[in-house]
């Protein structure tokens, strides 16, 4: 068993497995296989209790773990139908042969835990096959345009000048932007879009920092026909890709609001950070932790994390917290936090453009308030203006905190069309 686990853990790192949830889960079942095939060959040279019926184990998972390593997630239509009851005939086969087989006692405290966990996955797997069947995502409204090598999904609506763009937060999507964009686009044009993996914009494999994310929003814009200038609007993570988008972009940027921002960073990553050798680990280490929607694990916390959006809002959301790819971006996103907080700290100065910095006055600590407040000191026509009552997601997901978003938004294209300056 001990076998088999290390083998599982050594083969999703080997290079010659891609960084992909199919061959990652084929290689972790592969090295399963492995660990079960001693078990039948060992038990045979080395006890009096042979467990030959190890073989059977063996084999299930190892020819599943190389259909998955050949032909990918091609096979995944298949195999989700098939593996799930399949392997719960299995287990309750093991059970059986295990109680025939084995008098030791190792029976109960080893084989009978790893069988258990069997017979979770089985049932798990079964579930999210069902419920991916059965609850089908609804369709987004808006158009995926190639942004190289990859298509991001965008969608617009609204007239007017200037321009909003609203980006979500770490680990969230478009959606999210539920009770804010409908405000915003009431008065002037505003656009939502999906970072990779999430909503309907394509996974990548490469790491998504906040210059990365900067540059794909400025070709998504520029190849969807959305001129400028923008309002940049940014929420938590969200904050630093918009402050990196204006200081990559200076000229396109015409106004801000930073929406309880992460705190950007000052200072140099620490010397080896940027190495591409830790991007791989942590690339494999996100992909790996995204197999667990194959058992349907990331549908019990779906309902509760997007249960306070309008209805289209909140389904979009559910369906796309089930799926893996928004797990493992979801990982890799905050692998990259140290980079994107010191790209998104080298804009210091947003001249006399209008600039709103809110923070919630639910949670915030006073390092946060003050990150907040120096923010705002980048703009002589600026507002930092503290929430009551409404905590950092409030300020997204609750009908009435939201309000305060929407307002600064609207705020900050009044001030730019009127020529004046912010209220406090």
């Amino acid at each position: 068993m001990t076998t088999g686990l290390v083998a599982a853990l050594l083969l999703v790192a080997a290079p010659f497995v891609p960084a992909e949830e199919a061959a990652v889960t084929g290689a972790v079942l592969c090295g399963f296989g492995l660990g079960w095939a001693m078990l039948a060959v060992l038990s045979a040279r080395m006890t009096d209790q042979p467990q030959a019926w190890a073989a059977v184990p063996a084999a299930f998972m190892g020819l599943g773990g190389l259909l998955l390593l050949v032909f990918g997630s091609s096979v995944d239509p298949v195999l989700s139908w098939v593996w799930p009851p399949a392997l719960l005939a299995l287990v309750v086969w093991m059970v059986v042969q295990a109680r025939r087989h084995l008098r030791s006692r190792s029976r109960g405290w080893l084989l009978y835990p790893v069988i258990g966990m069997l017979t979770v996955a089985a049932v798990g797997g079964g579930y999210e096959t069902v419920s991916a069947a059965t609850d089908a995502p609804p369709a987004m409204p808006g158009q995926s345009i190639d942004v190289g090598g990859h298509s991001l999904h965008l969608h617009c609506t609204g007239s007017g000048s200037p321009t909003v763009v609203l980006q979500p937060g770490g680990g969230a999507m478009s959606s999210d932007m539920g009770w804010i964009a409908p405000r915003v686009a009431a008065d002037t044009r505003v656009c939502v879009y999906d970072r990779p993996g999430r909503g309907e914009s394509e996974a990548v494999s490469t790491p998504e920092d906040a210059s990365q994310i900067a540059g794909e929003l400025h070709t998504l814009l520029r190849r969807g026909n959305v001129p400028g200038p923008y309002v940049l609007a940014g929420h938590s993570f969200g904050g630093l890709y918009v402050l990196t988008y204006a200081a990559r972009y200076p000229d396109e940027v015409a106004g801000m609001v930073l929406v309880d921002t992460t705190a950007p960073r000052e200072t140099p990553p620490a010397p080896g950070s940027a190495d591409p050798n830790r991007y791989y680990a942590m690339g494999r280490v996100a992909t790996l932790v995204s197999t667990s929607a194959r058992l349907g694990l990331t549908r019990l916390y779906a309902p509760t994390e997007a249960g306070t959006l309008p209805p289209q809002s909140e389904a979009e959301a559910r369906a796309n917290l089930a799926t893996g790819s928004n797990l493992r971006s979801f990982v890799d996103e905050f692998a990259q936090a140290n980079a994107s907080a010191v790209e998104a700290g080298a804009f210091t100065d947003f001249g006399a453009k209008p600039l709103v910095v809110l923070t919630a006055g639910t949670g915030s600590d006073a390092d946060l308030i003050a990150s907040h407040v120096r923010l705002a000191t980048m703009s002589t026509n600026s507002a930092h203006r503290v929430i009551n009552g409404a905590s950092h997601q409030e300020l997204l997901a609750d009908e009435k905190d939201s309000t305060a978003t929407s307002q600064a938004i609207l705020d900050v294209v009044a001030a730019i069309r009127n020529a004046t300056p912010l209220a406090p």
